[in-house]
């Protein structure tokens, strides 16, 4: 889905995003352009970061053999 259609980003450029490093919408917007523009995208992008975030935090969980 489109989340910036002014810089052509999708949920899965921000997803790819956060699992190479971005933690913040600053991050998004110097590596992706994201909200440089209206800035309409920014709520949407911050939720979709945080949630990406918090699925990489599960991961290790899901994997554990403990």
């Amino acid at each position: 889905m489109y989340v910036c259609i002014c810089m052509s980003v999708t949920d899965g450029d921000i997803r790819r995003e956060a699992a190479a490093g971005a933690c913040k919408l600053r991050h998004l917007q110097e590596r992706l352009g994201l909200a440089s523009q209206c800035g309409k995208c920014a709520p949407c992008a911050k939720e979709i970061l945080k949630d990406s975030l918090a699925e990489q935090a599960l991961e290790p969980a899901l994997f554990s053999t403990g």
